[in-house]
């Protein structure tokens, strides 16, 4: 039986304005992801994938389709469902006026649990929390207080981990720590479905992959399937100056870095060749392997004019 199913989910949100078109959010997704894996749901902004975990957590309801968490469809037997997920969501929603450890204890009540003070003093030491248990919630800095709400989704020890851009703003150390501890309840078994706009973390952890676009599926694959249909190789390099339109068309440039997909010597030649034809210099040249940030541009280019 599979952790997470989505079964032709389809979510259309009616029109805003009179005689304009309903906007549908997700188109027919479908994909199952097992127990014990660390999946990735990846997607440009307004792709689908905020929608698809509201509905999983039943914060929205799907037009159509099915939604299963360990075999409990999530709005029909919604209490046994939620209570195998633990959600971090991506905005800071907190109640002001109690500490982080009253927090912690009252979501435990939510869920049932009771006598988890153990669990608790573990979070708060894995997540660097000790010193900020007796602080209100106000007191706390946003870094903090996402640290927090990744302890609120695991106090009741959730099968099913949901993370929805966990580490947006937050800093390294943050990060680092977070991915330590997540990674090691998912070696003991956690489920972990996490989006992200992070994707060095993605490829780094997610074993699976599914790439949303205009919210229907448009990859689906393992980590390292995805990586191998990228290019072989690209060539980076720093430049002072613009690319002529021509070779910009080919290039993905970020300020100073230009990159190009290269998969022989002779491309990265003439790539080399047309940029001092240009009259510019290549600086910091370095040829590197495809990452998964070349997929995922690759794959949201399909189809485009």
């Amino acid at each position: 039986m599979p952790a997470i199913s989505f079964q032709n989910v389809t979510k259309t949100f009616s029109a805003k304005a009179p005689g304009s078109a309903p906007f549908k959010a997700l188109d027919s997704v479908n994909f199952d992801i097992q127990e014990g894996e660390f999946f990735g749901l990846l997607g440009p902004n307004g792709a689908g994938k905020t929608t698809l975990i509201s509905i999983l957590a039943g914060l929205a309801r799907a037009s159509s389709g099915l939604v299963l968490v360990h075999g409990h469809d999530v709005h029909v037997d919604y209490a046994k469902a939620r209570r195998i997920l633990g959600v971090v969501p991506q905005e800071l929603v907190f109640d002001p006026f109690f500490s982080v450890r009253e927090a912690l204890r009252f979501q435990s009540g939510y869920f049932g649990v009771k006598k988890n003070d153990d669990w608790i003093d573990e979070l708060l030491v894995r997540l660097g929390l000790t010193d900020k248990a007796q602080s209100n919630m106000r007191q706390l800095s946003g870094g903090m207080k996402r640290r927090v709400l990744v302890a609120l989704a695991l106090v009741h020890k959730p099968r099913v981990i949901v993370l929805d851009e966990p580490t947006a703003g937050v800093d390294v150390e943050l990060r680092q720590t977070l991915w330590q501890f997540i990674a090691q309840l998912n070696r003991e078994g956690r489920t972990v479905l996490l989006t992200t706009h992070y994707l060095e973390e993605a490829e780094a952890l997610c074993g699976r992959l599914a790439m949303l676009k205009q919210g229907r599926v448009v990859a689906l694959d393992s980590t390292s399937d995805l990586l191998k249909s990228a290019a072989s190789n690209v060539l980076r390099f720093k430049l002072d100056g613009q690319l002529p339109p021509e070779l910009a068309a080919k290039a993905r440039v970020t300020g100073r870095i230009v990159q190009f997909p290269a998969n022989n010597a002779a491309e990265i030649e003439t790539y080399l060749t047309a940029v001092r034809q240009a009259g510019l210099v290549a600086q910091d040249l370095e040829i590197r392997k495809a990452d998964l940030e070349d997929v995922f541009l690759d794959v949201m280019a399909e189809g485009k004019s």
